[in-house]
């Protein structure tokens, strides 16, 4: 054809070449110079690895730096199913069903899934390790994991189980003081990050990055892990004797608000936490409430001696009874004492005469007291789960309430908050802070730098101390009497009956019995408490029967544990 010129044939095809080439080049600019970081990341991303590096969890150590908990080894066993050959699946999975115990059929289900990556088993000891290595299974590979482990205690659980708690497969603690200090025991995991290729070999691809861990903070507490045993040990023995419910101790050093023992029984054993009853693992001590009965006549007759409201030596009528705001109120023995002192009526433990030491006091001053002897928030003891009952604002409270508080009914606390009220009168009128934890990474505990608060007088102090002493003496603290220190012992019972429907249960109570010793120069403070003893009557349900012996026994055990000796006079 006549238009069909060659010259233009080949100026188009040159035209097209150079159009095509261009947009090749501008291709391979957009990829190789516009896009080459994104094509680098990605390309990087294919191969890089980022390794976890776990930190060591910080070790719990008594006041003695005797390891309470600390971390061993274990390992998880893993396996990449992609990585295992078809014809392989049955014989890894009969090996690791042999070795680990675990389900074959759910094993060979998992390896036929085609994932990356699936755990077969979690935790297993070094021994199981050694096998699954020793067997050099496809696709199969361990994993080092911290697992915490815990001393054997007093009873049948660990040792200070509902103190310190445990620490989960994922590495987290719970209750307790592990709950609690999580943060500072865990620290900070790092990382490194490597190359490898598709057989899983380490590249020389990039540069690598290691960020290295920061390891948790050691904990010294203040707990005496002999002491603890020994607590174990007699409050097992005396909740089992009285066939109780449940019972609990706490031990505090006077001067120092520090938790020397604090047990829980029934309890479990932190070391198996998860085939654990779940009602044994709650710590009782501060995550339940009760109403403490006659203990609180402790407070509220130092109150009212703060107050010069009364003395040791007032005395009083008590015909067994008194009418308040429309309520008869009568004493435990339902009998008429006629004239009694206010130390005997610590001594006997007469609801009339707390009754009349509240009123001669004044209801604002009395509930200025119970908030300054602690009951107004919770205790901030460094352990999780802390539970607590605010007081109601003063208007809101009836006469009645407050003659019922006066000796401890109405009014609910956790033992912490009493176990330190109760201490204001062994530690000269001041109020110790009560914690677990004394050092933090070798420093002391800042929870501890608050100047202590005088709730009473010194004297008022000495006072009480007096009359808690007269209860062991001459009262119905005679059960708690340490040989030795009978006449230098505080003590104080308690029978509080529990709410049940809306009214009081005749068959269930609170039995306690706090003291501390010696009485002129305190060691500890102690305060125990059993939940539903049930030993047939009401009279051999009450704290003088049930938990003063449990006090006695432990008391028995610190004497000599810490060699503390009787005062020569």
């Amino acid at each position: 054809m006549r238009g069909d010129n060659p010259r233009l044939r080949v100026i188009a095809l040159t035209l097209l070449i150079l159009l095509t080439a261009g947009a090749i080049w501008g291709r391979l600019v957009y990829w190789q110079v516009l896009q080459h970081g994104e094509l680098s990341k990605w390309a990087a991303g294919q191969y890089q690895k980022v390794v976890p590096l776990p930190a060591t969890r910080g070790v719990l150590y008594d006041r003695d730096l005797r390891p309470l908990a600390v971390n061993t080894t274990v390992y998880s066993v893993f396996v990449s199913p992609a990585a295992v050959p078809p014809d392989q699946r049955a014989p890894v999975a009969t090996a690791l069903t042999q070795i680990l115990g675990v389900d074959h059929d759910l094993l060979l289900g998992t390896l036929a899934s085609g994932r990356q990556f699936a755990y077969v088993a979690r935790r297993q000891a070094k021994e199981k390790a050694d096998q699954v290595q020793a067997a050099a299974l496809p696709g199969v590979g361990l994993e080092p994991e911290q697992q915490r482990s815990y001393l054997p205690g007093g009873s049948d659980g660990s040792l200070a189980a509902n103190l310190l708690g445990y620490v989960n497969v994922d590495g987290q603690g719970q209750y307790g003081v592990e709950g609690f200090y999580d943060a500072r025991l865990a620290g900070k995991a790092g990382y490194k990050t490597t190359y490898r290729d598709a057989a899983g070999r380490e590249i020389a691809l990039g540069p690598s990055k290691t960020v290295d861990p920061v390891n948790g903070s050691d904990l010294v507490l203040s707990l005496d892990a002999n002491i603890q045993y020994a607590a174990e040990q007699a409050l097992a023995a005396g909740v089992k004797a009285n066939q109780g419910e449940s019972g609990s101790v706490i031990i505090m050093d006077p001067h120092t608000g520090g938790i020397i023992a604090w047990a829980d029984y029934p309890t479990y054993n932190a070391n198996s936490y998860a085939s654990s009853n779940p009602a044994t693992i709650k710590d009782r001590v501060a995550a339940d409430l009760y109403e403490p009965g006659s203990v609180m006549k402790v407070v509220t007759l130092a109150g009212a001696l703060d107050a010069h409201a009364i003395t040791p030596t007032a005395t009083i009528q008590d015909p067994g009874y008194v009418d308040v705001g429309g309520f008869r109120i009568r004493d435990w023995d339902l009998k008429n004492h006629g004239t009694v002192t206010y130390t005997r009526v610590l001594e006997e433990s007469y609801n009339v005469g707390a009754v009349k030491a509240e009123q001669a006091e004044g209801g604002t001053n009395y509930y200025r007291y119970l908030q300054s002897f602690g009951f107004n928030a919770a205790s901030a003891v460094d352990v999780a789960g802390e539970q607590s009952a605010p007081l109601r604002p003063l208007e809101q409270w009836r006469d009645s309430e407050l003659a019922t508080a006066a000796f401890g009914q109405g009014i609910a606390v956790n033992m912490v908050q009493m176990a330190a009220a109760l201490n204001v009168v062994a530690n000269g009128g001041k109020y110790a802070q009560p914690h677990v934890v004394e050092r933090i990474g070798g420093q002391p505990n800042p929870m501890l730098g608050a100047p202590q608060r005088q709730v009473i007088a010194p004297d008022t102090a000495a006072q009480m101390n007096k009359m808690m002493q007269s209860v062991v003496m001459h009262g119905s603290g005679y059960t708690a009497r340490v040989q030795g220190f009978e006449t230098d012992e505080a003590g104080k019972t308690g029978t509080s009956q529990m709410p049940e429907n809306g009214q009081y249960s005749i068959d269930h109570v609170w039995a306690s019995y706090a003291g501390f010793l010696p009485a002129d120069n305190p060691r500890f403070t102690m305060l125990v408490v059993v939940r539903k003893p049930n030993n047939g009557s009401f009279d051999h349900n009450e704290g003088y029967y049930v938990s003063a012996p449990i006090w006695k026994a432990i008391a028995q055990a610190i004497i000599l544990q810490w060699r503390i000796t009787p005062d020569p006079r």
